[in-house]
């Protein structure tokens, strides 16, 4: 299966090359620009393209989010004549409200804000005009490398000592960027043996938190590693913030029907970030150190 995935500098770009790389069915071109044509899907034939996630468009310039919605409606254009599936990611703040209850695919977001409805539109319109598609939506994405990853921002910014805010009001489900991309390329793989399950579908970490603790834990998680490495470290402080003070927003995607269809489990975010953080140490701290027993100049 050969795959064309674009903004070659995302966080999901670096995931899926990761990923690729680990497997033997799997070949994947990365394009570093946010747009291709007809053309170049041609000559590449891939059997998919990936466009990543607009990360954050809630906190996005109103110009950024409209970009992204044209680039994205020129892909599916260019996917439509080519005969080339179409795979959007797309962030769950288009949820702007959230729901009580956890969100089911099938419910089409109906956000307020002028700038996210446009994203809405080239959904209706990938809908209607793309029939080989997957509109993927995903819990806030974190990754320790790569554009919008959260949790390399989080960690430099506290290592630098700098004050990070978080919603305590605000519940989503924070979603590994690593766990992505095995899923994308499990549910295409299946795809190109003839699923044919194309739409809408959900991905998210387990266990919905609020923003403010998922920061705490990454913080307190770190300042125990640093600790253990005998690197002990003052880190920034974390402050909660308080938004929606009469109705805490809830941002849960109901990621049921991914199982279902490809079987495809969600990974507990707690593991992910442990996971992360360990990788984070030892490029920092024990690759720079000499072996045991090791003579120094």
């Amino acid at each position: 299966m050969k795959l064309l995935i674009l903004d070659a500098g995302h966080c999901l770009s670096l995931a899926l090359a990761r990923e690729a790389n680990r497997r033997s069915d799997t070949e994947l071109i990365i394009d570093t620009g946010c747009v291709v044509n007809a053309d170049r899907l041609a000559k590449v034939a891939p059997d998919a393209l990936i466009i990543p996630p607009l990360s954050r468009p809630i906190q996005a310039a109103p110009a950024e989010v409209t970009v992204h919605a044209a680039v994205v409606e020129q892909c599916m254009e260019a996917c439509r004549e080519a005969g080339v599936p179409l795979v959007w990611c797309v962030s769950d703040q288009l949820y702007e409200d959230g729901f009580a209850e956890p969100i089911d695919e099938h419910v089409i977001p109906r956000p307020r804000d002028e700038s996210l409805r446009r994203l809405v539109v080239t959904g209706d319109r990938i809908r209607a005009e793309c029939p080989r598609h997957l509109i993927v939506r995903l819990g806030p994405l974190f990754a320790l490398e790569g554009g919008h990853a959260w949790l390399g921002e989080l960690v430099d910014t506290l290592v630098a000592g700098r004050e990070v805010r978080g919603e305590a009001d605000v519940t989503c489900c924070p979603t590994s960027v690593d766990a992505v991309a095995m899923s994308l390329i499990g549910m295409l793989q299946q795809q190109h043996c003839g699923a044919d399950a194309w739409g809408s579908y959900h991905l998210a970490g387990t266990e919905p938190v609020s923003v403010y603790t998922f920061v705490s834990m990454v913080r307190t998680q770190l300042a125990t590693r640093l600790e253990g490495l005998g690197k002990p470290a003052s880190l920034g402080e974390v402050k909660a913030m308080h938004h929606h003070h009469d109705h805490p927003l809830r941002r849960v995607l109901n990621c049921r029907r991914v199982l279902e269809v490809f079987g495809v489990h969600q990974k507990p975010w707690r593991l992910e970030v442990g996971r992360m953080l360990d990788a984070w140490c030892d490029d920092s701290y024990r690759c720079h150190e000499p072996p045991e027993g090791a003579l120094l100049p």
